[in-house]
C-alpha cells in the first residue's frame, strides 16, 4: 500500500470514529471511501454489541435483550451519512474475510474502547488501592503509637514505676458505699511497698464504683498504683495469680525504674 493510501486510511478510521463531514478530496477516492464506509459498518456493529453489554449488565429488564440488537441497528442507520451502507446482513461476511486496512481499522476501534475501559478500571482500583493503602498505614500508625503509647505507660513496667508514687500490695479492710456521689471509700492496709520502700500501714482512697475490676469487700487481697499527681489509685488487680504475676513484673521492672526519667 502507497503512503498516500496508508494515510487515508487512518484518516478513514477517525473520521468514522468522529463523524466528520468527508471533504471532496476524500469522497473522490474510492479506495479510501471503502475504508472509510467499511470503518462505519465496523463501528456500527461495535456499537451495537456494546449496547447488548449494556443491557446484559444492567439490572433493568424493562427491554429484553434481543430487543438492543434490533432496534440498534435501524436507528444508527437513520442517523448515518447516505453513502454508509445501512444493512447489516453483509457484515458478517466483510468479517470473515477482512482486508489488512478493514481489520487494522476494526482493532483499533476495539482497542480504543478496551483501553479507555481498562484505564477506567484500573483507575478505578487504584484509587481503592490508593486510599485503602492509606487508610491502612494509618491505621497501622495509629495502632503503632497506641501501642507504644500503651507500652510506654504500662502498669508495672520501668516507665510506670518511675512516674508512680505509691505501688503497693494490701488487702481491704473496710468498704463504703458513697450514694450521693456514686463513689465508694476504700481501706486497705498494706503488707507490701514496692513505691515508696516504707509507708502507711493503711491507706484510704474514694474512687469511682466502676473504676474498680470488681466490687471489693473485706478481705479482698489488691495490688494498686498511683501516678504522679493523681490522688487515687489508676490501677488495681485482684486474685492472687494476677496479683503474683504483677508482683514478679514490677520485681523486674525496678531496677531499670531507678535510672528511668519521669
Amino acid at each position: 500500500m502507497s503512503a498516500e493510501n496508508e494515510t487515508y486510511d487512518s484518516d478513514a478510521l477517525m473520521a468514522a470514529i468522529t463523524g466528520e463531514e468527508l471533504g471532496d478530496e476524500a469522497r473522490s477516492d474510492s479506495a479510501f471511501l471503502a475504508e472509510y464506509r467499511a470503518a462505519e459498518a465496523d463501528i456500527a456493529l461495535l456499537r451495537e454489541q456494546l449496547g447488548f453489554l449494556g443491557e446484559t449488565f444492567s439490572e433493568t429488564t424493562s427491554e429484553t435483550p434481543s430487543e438492543t440488537p434490533s432496534e440498534t441497528p435501524s436507528e444508527t442507520t437513520s442517523k448515518a451519512p447516505s453513502e454508509v451502507r445501512p444493512a447489516p446482513k453483509p457484515l458478517p461476511a466483510r468479517l470473515r474475510t477482512p482486508s489488512r486496512a478493514r481489520r487494522r481499522a476494526r482493532t483499533l476501534a476495539f482497542g480504543t474502547l478496551a483501553v479507555a475501559a481498562a484505564a477506567s478500571v484500573v483507575t478505578g482500583f487504584g484509587w481503592l488501592l490508593g486510599h485503602s493503602g492509606a487508610d491502612d498505614r494509618g491505621a497501622d500508625a495509629t495502632s503503632d503509637s497506641a501501642a507504644k503509647a500503651e507500652a510506654g505507660v504500662q502498669f508495672g513496667g520501668p516507665d510506670y514505676l518511675a512516674c508512680a508514687t505509691t505501688v503497693a500490695v494490701g488487702e481491704v479492710t473496710a468498704v463504703e458505699d458513697l450514694p450521693a456521689s456514686g463513689q465508694v471509700r476504700v481501706t486497705v492496709h498494706v503488707t507490701h511497698y514496692f513505691k515508696p520502700t516504707l509507708g502507711a500501714k493503711d491507706l484510704t482512697y474514694v474512687v469511682d464504683r466502676y473504676d474498680l475490676p470488681e466490687p471489693f469487700t473485706r478481705g479482698t487481697a489488691v495490688l494498686f498504683g498511683v501516678s504522679q499527681g493523681s490522688p487515687v489509685p489508676d490501677h488495681w488487680v485482684v486474685g492472687t495469680q494476677q496479683i503474683a504475676r504483677e508482683r514478679a513484673w514490677i520485681t523486674a521492672s525496678l531496677p531499670e525504674s531507678r535510672t528511668t526519667a519521669c
